[in-house]
């Protein structure tokens, strides 16, 4: 087990980096920070690049035999990572493409909150869609927080980041899938019952809502009740309300 001490070192500089979505594009990884985390990470199917022990921590649990380890003091395991009270494992782990399939998915147009993000893809999972689609501009789904957020889901569901949304959900569309659209100025949504057969929900933005491309080719648009006196739900919520009523 390399011991690395020095946060100069350009393992070190690199895995710091990670923190970055420019860099992890770049590189192809991504950090997965805790022992839960590492655990799912690490029994995903994705690749493992190394995994990094604290030196207090590096005895406890079973770790597996093949993946390169390194043994980090405590400065460098908090530079290394991103939450302020590391519990002293993370795993260096490399993007692995997993295609989108199946007739029940929802897909994110311009999502950029992290912690919106990754609670859809943990409800997408429990609730038992195919998959998640994201835009460009939404948050990174292999960020710190997102991660955190989808509480290991992400390595469950199949999740990409297309670069032209409204071009897969046309795509989509002619499979038969209706395109969900969930807009304020919806028709509402319980008066809709169109979707056994399958369907693609998409969530807008916080602030601006669903983009007018993907409104344009939305096959209907639905909306929440709002019979209190809140302007609109959280996204995460709205999302997480109609995934499952969708799924009965």
């Amino acid at each position: 087990m390399e011991r690395l001490t020095s946060l100069k070192n350009p393992q070190v500089q690199l895995w710091r980096s990670l923190k970055d979505r420019k860099a992890r594009r770049e590189h192809g990884l991504f950090l997965v920070e805790g022992r839960k985390s590492v655990e799912e990470a690490l029994s995903s199917g994705f690749p493992a690049e190394a995994l990094l022990l604290r030196e207090d921590t590096a005895e406890q649990g079973a770790l597996p035999e093949n993946v390169k380890k390194y043994l980090l003091p405590e400065h460098v395991m908090a530079a290394v990572c991103d939450t302020r009270t590391p519990q002293g494992i993370a795993a260096v782990m490399r993007h692995r493409e997993i295609p989108v399939e199946g007739r029940r998915l929802v897909a994110l147009d311009g999502v950029q909150d992290p912690g919106n993000v990754g609670t859809i893809i943990r409800t997408a999972d429990a609730a038992g869609l195919d998959g998640v689609l994201l835009s460009p501009d939404c948050a990174d789904p292999y960020s710190p927080k997102v991660l955190r957020a989808t509480m290991g889901s992400v390595f469950h569901i199949p999740v990409a980041v297309v670069e032209d949304l409204p071009g897969a959900l046309t795509e989509l569309k002619a499979k038969g899938l209706p395109v969900i659209s969930s807009q304020l100025d919806g028709t509402p949504f319980h008066a809709w019952k169109e979707a056994k057969d399958g369907f693609v929900l998409v969530i807008g933005s916080e602030g601006n809502g669903v983009s007018p491309a993907v409104r344009a080719l939305a096959t209907v648009r639905l909306r929440l009740p709002m019979r209190g006196r809140a302007e609109s739900l959280n996204a995460a919520v709205a999302a997480g309300i109609m995934m499952y009523q969708l799924m009965e």
